[in-house]
């Protein structure tokens, strides 16, 4: 079952092929474009603004996403797919060192043991009562004090 998001995106990617040269679109299998054709959504009506370039057409990020792995595995020449390989492996290494720093057990454990130990560090305080004696005294006081 293809989602509606996705089935949008294989309208716009069918609509988009249709200005594509001929001999670009027969590089591309017949099966997954049956696939993009039959899946898409038939009733959501997108056309391509030909006065616009095409950088600047309104798509989703999902057919942006289909047509980049179209161009890198249909149309890319040698030189330019080892560079997407390149970019691609990079940013994945890249996210798996963010995920590492910032799942990682042992910093984990760490962060608990020292708030544990900020925790602990709020002793008791000593409160002193004062006695019936030295409140009358200090009450005296501050008669004789008021009167000076």
């Amino acid at each position: 079952m293809v989602t509606k998001e996705y089935a949008m995106a294989y309208k716009e990617v069918v609509e988009i092929l249709k200005y594509v040269p001929d001999e670009d679109v027969k590089k591309i299998p017949k099966e997954k474009l049956e696939f993009y054709k039959n899946n898409m959504d038939n009733d959501y009506g997108y056309k391509l603004d030909m006065t616009k370039e095409f950088e600047k057409q309104e798509m989703s990020d999902i057919t942006k996403a289909i047509l980049a792995n179209i161009f890198r595995d249909y149309w890319a020449t040698p030189y330019q797919k080892e560079r997407i390989e390149a970019k691609e492996k990079y940013d994945l290494e890249k996210l798996e060192e963010e995920k590492k720093e910032k799942y990682n057990p042992d910093d984990i454990f760490k962060k608990h043991k020292e708030e544990k130990a900020i925790e602990n560090t709020n002793l008791p305080i000593e409160v002193k009562k004062e006695t019936f004696f030295k409140k009358l005294i200090s009450f005296i006081k501050r008669l004789f004090n008021k009167t000076n």
